[in-house]
C-alpha cells in the first residue's frame, strides 16, 4: 500500500495519506466543506459580485466550474481568480497573477482563504473554491455542488441564451449516467494511476475501457449525452477526456488506446473543444506540467512530455 502520495485531485496539493481499499485501489476522499450558496442563505446568499472562484486551468475538477461559469454568461456575477499549475505541499499558489499575489483577495497562496475560515483546518487545500471577498473565507470546495449551484441557485443571473445544462425532462437519466462517468472514468483514471498492486490495477484498467467503449457506443448516434444540447454531463466528461492522450495515457497508464484512436469518442470530444467555453479553457501546458512536475511519486524525474500533438483537437469533426 503506497502512502505519502501527492495528488492533486480535488483534492489534495500536500504530501497526504490517501484512503486505499484492502486490495490497494484507490478510493478518494470526499470530504469537502459542505456550504452552499443560496438564494434564501443569510450566511451565504446568491450576491453578484461578492464571491470569487479559485480555479487552476490544470486541475479538471476546477476546470468543469470555469466552463460551466462561461456557458452560464456569469463572468461578471462571480469573479474568477487562477492558481497556476505547479504547488507544493502546502498550498496552489497564485503565482501567475503580478507579484504572485491574487489582485482581488489579497492572498500568495489558497491555503490562506482556508485558514481565514477554519484557523485549525487540516485536510487538502482544493481548487476549485468558492472564497466570500468581503471576509476572506472559503465558502465551499464541493466540486460538484459547484456547479449543480451555478445552474440552480444562480439563474436569475444567466444570460438568455444560456444553456440549459439541467433538462428536467432527462435530469433522472443523466443522474445516472453522471454517476457511471464518474465512478468508471473521472475517478478511472486515477485508479489505474494510483494502484498499489498488479491486481488493483488490472481490475481498474478493465473498469475504465469497458466504461469509455459504453461511451463511444452511446454517442454512436446522439451529438451530446444526452441528445442535441449540452448538458453538464458533457463538461463532467470532456475535463478528463482533455487530458486522456496529454496524460492519462502515459502517466496513469491508461494506455490500451488514445482518445484519438477512438473515432466516436475522439469526434464528441474535438466537437466540444471547439465551443469556447471549453477550449478556450483547456491548456495542455498546464496540464502536462502539474501532473508530471506535481505527482513525483509517478514521476520522479520531473520531465514533461513535449507531446502529444495538439493539432489533432482543430481537425474538423461532422457529429451526428
Amino acid at each position: 500500500m503506497r502512502i505519502g502520495l501527492t495528488i492533486a485531485l480535488p483534492g489534495y496539493t500536500r504530501k497526504v495519506s490517501p484512503s486505499f481499499q484492502s486490495d490497494d485501489e484507490f478510493e478518494r476522499d470526499t470530504t469537502y466543506l459542505p456550504d452552499r450558496i443560496t438564494r434564501d442563505s443569510t450566511r451565504w446568499p446568491v450576491e453578484p459580485g461578492r464571491y470569487r472562484l479559485v480555479a487552476a486551468k490544470a486541475c479538471p475538477w476546477a476546470t468543469r466550474s470555469i466552463i460551466v461559469r462561461e456557458l452560464l454568461g456569469l463572468e461578471d456575477v462571480i469573479s474568477l481568480g487562477l492558481c497556476g499549475p505547479v504547488h507544493d505541499e502546502r498550498s496552489w499558489t497564485f503565482d501567475l497573477d503580478p507579484g504572485g499575489v491574487d489582485p482581488v483577495l489579497g492572498y500568495e497562496r489558497l491555503q490562506q482563504a482556508y485558514l481565514t475560515r477554519d484557523p485549525d483546518y487540516r485536510r487538502g487545500i482544493t481548487v476549485p473554491a468558492i472564497v466570500d471577498v468581503p471576509s476572506g473565507a472559503v465558502v465551499t470546495n464541493d466540486f460538484a455542488s459547484i456547479t449543480h449551484d451555478l445552474f440552480f441557485a444562480w439563474r436569475d443571473h444567466h444570460r438568455p441564451d444560456a444553456p440549459d445544462l439541467w433538462p428536467e425532462d432527462s435530469r433522472a437519466e443523466m443522474d445516472e449516467v453522471m454517476e457511471r462517468i464518474y465512478t468508471e472514468v473521472n475517478n478511472g483514471v486515477y485508479r489505474c494511476g494510483f494502484a498499489g498492486t498488479q491486481a488493483a490495477y488490472d481490475a481498474a484498467y478493465e473498469r475504465l475501457f469497458t466504461a469509455l467503449d459504453w461511451l463511444e457506443e452511446r454517442l454512436g448516434d446522439r451529438r451530446y449525452l444526452m441528445g442535441p444540447a449540452i448538458t453538464e454531463a458533457d463538461v463532467r466528461l470532456f475535463t478528463t477526456l482533455a487530458r486522456f492522450d496529454a496524460v492519462y495515457h502515459g502517466h496513469f497508464t491508461c494506455n490500451r488506446n488514445k482518445l484519438s484512436e477512438m473515432p466516436v469518442l475522439g469526434a464528441y470530444a474535438r466537437d466540444l473543444f471547439a465551443i469556447p467555453a471549453f477550449g478556450g479553457n483547456t491548456d495542455f501546458d498546464e496540464i502536462k506540467r502539474h501532473y508530471y512536475v506535481v505527482q513525483q511519486d509517478l514521476n520522479p524525474s520531473g520531465i514533461v512530455p513535449r507531446g502529444p500533438d495538439e493539432h489533432w483537437w482543430s481537425e474538423p469533426v461532422t457529429r451526428p
